[in-house]
């Protein structure tokens, strides 16, 4: 993949001397068609900087759900990608209409007004706009709650259209502020800052930001499910059934399934005093730990932050953690387990890491090589804490009801299963409580996302 920030001095002589266009809005410039995007080697990709669309992730290379679309897209017509990125929505669509790029992924909801505008893609992704103050200032829980409060969203938006469309139905006092300037997660930190009262955002923004700033809270939604797709010039037809030929092999594959679990399958309900104390224990106490931590990983090749997340759901990194059930320590270590791996001192916190990694990566070995990354991890966690075993029934009875066995967004419907007797009397190892596994992974995931926006 290539990436330049500055490409339309290249793209622009294509444009204007393609003859053979098909005709176009006024308002838009010339669009290349699909033949000419496979000539050139190189799809021209508008998106945005943020969490839930494009960013370069911690090992230097790029990450994010739009990314991961894109590319799989790109790599089925035979081109490379070229991103060109923008601030806001309203960039980003004034790129496409601009012709400074062959289409737009930034996280665009399907809307009337953009359907008059552009030519959409199929449906990705589902939202539901919702609304976000700060959860010591206001807390509104209507519509009509809303008027006389001091709220900014982004121009261009679908949040701009729903507010257009309540206030036009019913609401002729609701007010608000639009601004072109500015990009959602910056609207965010206002509200968390103090600076308004409330935004509109998409449902998996919210999820996202309010694990870095768990203050801000979603007392309702201001819409129904939406759908995002990605935005094309109008007369690019070609494009259009291209992606919507891809996107539906794609879906049928699981891969699309497999890419919202990846990104928002650990997202469930919202703990707020959970999160908050986690971010203060990260500033308190996870420093001593950090050295053991990225040692233990590296010498068993494990992510160094999911070590450290499963590290604090194990203890809360307590050194001296105990449970009644006999295990101790930051990884929570059984007697056996701790025999078994070298530990003598379970309450000594580097030997207690350097065994929870080591059984971990223990884990990780005994499954199938059909067992891929990143589900072998979310398998090896699962069997962490609920044991190799019971792992091994889930499976069992993951090809029983004609899921796979290898993927974690299967074996996590069934290990629910093994706390039925309808279900584990028939099986080798029996009755395990097969919710906790499930919540285990959810949590080291969530706590893995969150510890790596607060550490350098």
């Amino acid at each position: 993949m290539r990436f330049r920030r500055w490409i339309f001095a290249t793209v622009l002589p294509l444009l204007l001397s393609a003859c053979d266009r098909p005709e176009t809005n006024a308002d838009q410039a010339p669009s290349r068609s699909l033949e000419e995007i496979r000539d050139s080697g190189s799809l021209v990709v508008v998106t945005r900087n943020a969490p839930t669309t494009w960013y370069i992730g911690r090992d230097g290379e790029p990450a994010g759900p739009e990314h991961e679309l894109v590319q799989a897209f790109a790599d089925s017509i035979g081109v490379e990608v070229e991103y060109e990125l923008r601030d806001t929505v309203t960039a980003a669509l004034d790129a496409i209409e601009n012709g400074e790029g062959d289409l737009a992924a930034a996280g665009l909801t399907r809307t009337e007004d953009r359907r008059d505008r552009f030519r959409f893609g199929p449906a990705y992704q589902p939202v539901t706009q919702q609304v976000v103050c700060r959860r010591d200032n206001v807390q509104p829980e209507s519509v009509e709650d809303l008027i006389g409060l001091d709220i900014e969203v982004i121009a261009d938006s679908s949040y701009v259209e729903r507010l257009e469309a309540l206030k036009a139905n019913g609401h002729p006092d609701l007010a608000w502020k639009s601004d072109d300037e500015v990009d959602t997660e910056r609207l965010l930190r206002r509200v968390w800052k103090g600076e308004i009262d409330c935004t509109v955002a998409d449902s998996t923004i919210v999820d996202i930001n309010r694990r870095y700033f768990p203050e801000l809270i979603a007392p309702f939604n201001l819409s129904t499910e939406q759908q995002l797709g990605w935005v094309m010039p109008q007369a690019r037809d070609d494009l259009a059934d291209a992606v919507e030929d891809w996107l539906a092999g794609f879906r049928d594959s699981g891969q699309l399934e497999d890419l919202r679990e990846r990104y928002y399958g650990f997202f469930a309900l919202f703990d707020y005093v959970d999160t908050a104390v986690y971010i203060r224990r990260i500033r308190e106490r996870f420093s001593q730990y950090d050295r053991y931590f990225r040692e233990a990983a590296a010498e068993y090749d494990l992510p160094y932050l999911l070590l450290a997340a499963q590290g604090y759901q194990e203890s809360h990194w307590n050194a001296a953690a105990r449970s009644p059930t006999g295990v101790r320590g930051i990884m929570m270590l059984t007697l056996n387990t701790a025999r078994a791996m070298g530990v003598e001192n379970r309450l000594d916190a580097r030997q207690s890491i350097f065994g929870g990694a080591k059984y971990l990566a223990r884990m990780k070995q005994r499954f199938v090589p059909e067992v891929t990354e990143p589900d072998r991890t979310w398998l090896a966690l699962a069997a962490y804490n609920v044991g190799r075993a019971h792992m091994h029934d889930a499976q069992t009875l993951a090809r029983e009801q004609g899921l796979d066995p290898h993927r974690w967004r299967d074996i996590k419907k069934v290990l629910p299963l093994l706390a039925d007797p309808e279900y584990y009397n028939d099986l080798k190892y029996g009755y395990a409580r097969g919710t906790e596994p499930v919540r285990y992974v959810r949590r080291i995931r969530e706590y893995q996302h969150i510890l790596a926006n607060q550490v350098d």
